[in-house]
């Protein structure tokens, strides 16, 4: 009897188990592959374009200049606004200013070392120290203010603070001046209007306390030495409260 032959079909190779347990078919992957490739090539010839995007007509800007305020809307029509800022002319270094300059210093270091006598030596018999309350104030005589002290009171107030029964000044304050920007703001006939820039730190106990402002010194030269006719003190936080007053000269 003769044998009966029998056609098997080719096994189809299985792909790996899905998470669902069916076998993934790598035709299956191939075909995916192709219908991509086909939908691409079916796809509006616009969509594969280069897209270009065109700069905005605003000048771009960086750093501070990108951060605008909330109230300020952002459109093309914004403009950069750089403040124009006023700066003075450089100032002659001449041999006056240099005298006039360490004449200042000299003061200072008489406040901090506490050479009260010395201090008062620089002003003229007619020199007058004014610390006014507000910077409007033209005259010291006739109207309220910080300081306004000739000679006799300046000396005064020193016979005052060191006096051996003066128990409020003890234990004593230290202080610390800095003086910049000195400036001849107008000459005539050996007689100096000078304007500069002072800090002063002071501590007493364990309290330390900052004072800045404003010098304007009358200088006169007598005798082949500079004296103080006028000192006026415009300090900037002099309406600011204070546990207690000011004992001596800023």
């Amino acid at each position: 009897m003769a044998s009966k032959t029998t056609k098997t079909r080719p096994t189809r190779k299985a792909g790996p188990r899905g998470k669902n347990g069916a076998r993934n078919n790598g035709t299956r992957k191939n075909g995916a592959r192709n219908h991509r490739a086909r939908s691409a090539a079916a796809a509006p010839s616009h969509l594969a374009q280069e897209i270009v995007i065109e700069s905005a007509s605003v000048d771009a800007q960086i750093g501070a200049q990108a951060i605008a305020p909330d109230h300020v809307a952002r459109s093309a029509s914004i403009q950069t606004i750089v403040p124009q800022i006023a700066r003075p002319a450089s100032l002659p270094v001449t041999d006056d200013l240099r005298e006039i300059e360490q004449f200042l210093y000299r003061q200072s270091e008489l406040l901090d070392n506490k050479l009260w006598q010395d201090y008062i030596d620089l002003f003229a018999d007619d020199g007058v120290y004014w610390m006014p309350v507000t910077p409007d104030q033209t005259e010291w005589e006739g109207s309220p203010s910080i300081f306004a002290e000739d000679r006799y009171m300046m000396e005064v107030r020193m016979g005052r603070i060191t006096h051996p029964t003066a128990w409020s000044q003890v234990p004593m304050w230290s202080t610390s001046h800095v003086i910049g920007n000195v400036a001849i703001e107008a000459e005539s006939r050996g007689q100096w209007i000078v304007r500069s820039r002072f800090h002063m730190m002071e501590l007493r106990r364990d309290t330390v306390r900052h004072f800045g402002g404003t010098y304007r010194h009358t200088l006169v030269r007598h005798d082949g030495r500079l004296e103080i006719r006028l000192q006026r003190v415009d300090m900037f936080n002099a309406q600011a409260p204070y546990d207690y007053v000011l004992q001596v000269w800023v």
